[in-house]
């Protein structure tokens, strides 16, 4: 099994979209293991939607679509659901992403 799963920065507002065999692990790598890259520099990082797929190659076709215009209004539906249920108000950077 693949995963395409949605990170949230709560502090910077930003969003993370990856696939991996292993969600788990790779949150404790974007949070705490990884010494350079984008999310380093935006920790800590929220998972807020994942997404279960049985081939890397459909994971891979996702991840892709959600980082385009499209995917991107998926995102920003995915992170508003996410604030409302930590009773939190949308910010303007997630309005903006």
């Amino acid at each position: 099994m693949y995963f395409v799963y949605i990170l949230y920065s709560i502090s910077s507002g930003k969003t993370y979209v990856g696939f991996s065999n292993n969600v788990e692990r790779r949150l404790s790598e974007h949070n705490i293991t990884e010494s350079t890259g984008f999310t380093l520099r935006y920790r800590p990082w929220t998972l807020i939607q994942t997404e279960e797929y049985s081939t890397k190659q459909q994971a891979m076709a996702r991840e892709k679509f959600l980082k385009t215009g499209r995917g991107r209004e998926e995102i920003k539906n995915y992170v508003t659901k996410y604030l409302k249920a930590s009773d939190g108000a949308v910010s303007a950077a997630a309005e903006k992403d």
